[in-house]
């Protein structure tokens, strides 16, 4: 084991009995592969499931894993043909039994902020899917909540506006300058602290994923 792995463990470790004590089931995946598989085997046969705009989620390759799983109802916005049908998807997201996600950020004592333009994933976060499973690669890791915020605004939405082409001041220059654009991305801040009725479970993973 690396020294970088032996930390991992270690800090996974300790963000998983954070995550307890806030009522989320947590476990740590050391590798994607790993992830995967973890997934996999939370959802049931005839589950139906979908996912917020996740670039850890897409490029772990989890869409094409559970699209492979025939018993499965997965609900891709990314098959959409139309901006009307993606949105339509983004309104059966609240039906979902299984909802998927990243996280902008992590705290140490498992805090969880993710921020967003239009409002759909937080909200399905927050309300609507039976059970919400968080992917989150050990990069997103801040030291504090506050810390795990300016994350957020100042790592992950920037790389999200270059993403997307979003003309914002931070797209510009690549800082936060707690805009009022237009076209912000930055609408709705989230912070889940605890999960009442134990709805959400986090799966952490040592590799480095996402922005």
């Amino acid at each position: 084991m690396t020294p970088k792995e032996a930390r991992n463990e270690r800090l996974a470790q300790h963000l998983v009995r954070h995550l307890e004590r806030r009522n989320m089931a947590a476990c740590y995946c050391p590798t994607a592969a790993e992830a995967v598989k973890k997934v996999s085997e939370l959802i049931p046969d005839g589950s139906s499931v979908t996912w917020g705009g996740s670039v850890t989620i897409r490029d772990m390759g989890i869409p094409a894993a559970l699209h492979a799983r025939a018993t499965l109802n997965v609900m891709d916005r990314d098959m959409a043909k139309t901006r009307d049908e993606a949105q339509e998807i983004y309104r059966r997201a609240f039906t979902a039994d299984y909802y998927l996600s990243g996280a902008n950020a992590i705290s140490e004592d498992g805090v969880i902020v993710n921020i967003d333009g239009t409002g759909n994933r937080v909200a399905a976060i927050t309300f609507g899917p039976k059970h919400v499973i968080f992917i989150v690669s050990l990069n997103k890791v801040a030291q504090t909540v506050e810390a795990a915020l300016a994350r957020a605004r100042s790592t992950a939405s920037p790389i999200n506006a270059a993403r997307f082409d979003i003309k914002t001041p931070c797209q510009k220059d690549g800082v936060c300058h707690n805009c009022n654009s237009p076209e912000s991305i930055c609408n709705y801040v989230h912070f889940l602290r605890n999960s009442p009725g134990r709805r959400h479970t986090v799966i952490l993973v040592g590799e480095d994923y996402g922005y």
